[in-house]
C-alpha cells in the first residue's frame, strides 16, 4: 500500500500545480464563475472524491461491500474526469482556451493516475474478502499520512471553492505574487 499512496502523493502534486498555476493563475477560473460553471463543478465533485482518497488511504482499509464503493468512487471520478477534458475545452473558449503544455499536464496525470490503480487494485481485491466496514491499517509511514491529510484537506477546501465560484459567490483571490484583489 506504500507504493499506491507514494504514487498518489505524486498524483496530489501534479494535481497542486495543475490547480495553482493554470486554474488559478493562468486562467482565474473562480474569477470567471458562473462562466466555466460546468467545469468549476466538476472539479468540485472529482475534489471530495480525492477528498475521501487522501483522508482514508492512508489510515484504513475498506473491507467487504466498502471496497465496491471504493471502487465505484474511482470509476466516478474517471468518468468526471473524461467529462471535464470535453467541458473545459468548450467552456474555456471564450476565456483563452486550454493551454496546450496543461492538455500534456492532465495526460501526465492520467498515466500517473493508472500507475496509482494499478498499485491499489490488488488491495482493493483483498479488502473485498474482509468482514465489511473501515480497518486501521499499522505500519503507514507517519508522513503519508500527513501528507493524505494535508493534501485532502487541500482538495475539500478547492473543491468548495470551486463549488461557490460556480454559483458566482465572490471570495478573495490571491495570485502567486501574493496581491489579493476582489473577484466576482
Amino acid at each position: 500500500m506504500e507504493t499506491a499512496l507514494t504514487i498518489m502523493t505524486v498524483q496530489a502534486l501534479l494535481g497542486a500545480f495543475d490547480t495553482i498555476y493554470y486554474h488559478e493563475y493562468r486562467c482565474r477560473l473562480p474569477v470567471h464563475g458562473p462562466r466555466v460553471a460546468g467545469e468549476l463543478r466538476l472539479h468540485a465533485l472529482r475534489d471530495l472524491i480525492y477528498g475521501v482518497l487522501f483522508l482514508t488511504l492512508p489510515f484504513v482499509d475498506w473491507g467487504g461491500w466498502l471496497a465496491g464503493v471504493l471502487a465505484g468512487l474511482i470509476v466516478l471520478e474517471v468518468g468526471i474526469t473524461i467529462w471535464d477534458f470535453n467541458v473545459e475545452a468548450v467552456e474555456r473558449q471564450a476565456i483563452g482556451g486550454v493551454a496546450d503544455a496543461e492538455r500534456g499536464l492532465h495526460l501526465v496525470m492520467a498515466v500517473v493516475y493508472g500507475v496509482f490503480l494499478a498499485h491499489l487494485a490488488p488491495h482493493l481485491a483483498g479488502w473485498w474478502a474482509e468482514p465489511t466496514g473501515f480497518h486501521w491499517r499499522d505500519g503507514t509511514p507517519p508522513w503519508l499520512q500527513v501528507v493524505g491529510v494535508v493534501f485532502g484537506l487541500g482538495v475539500l477546501a478547492s473543491g468548495l471553492r470551486d463549488y461557490l465560484a460556480s454559483r458566482g459567490v465572490a471570495f478573495f483571490q490571491i495570485d502567486l505574487f501574493g496581491w489579493a484583489r476582489r473577484s466576482g
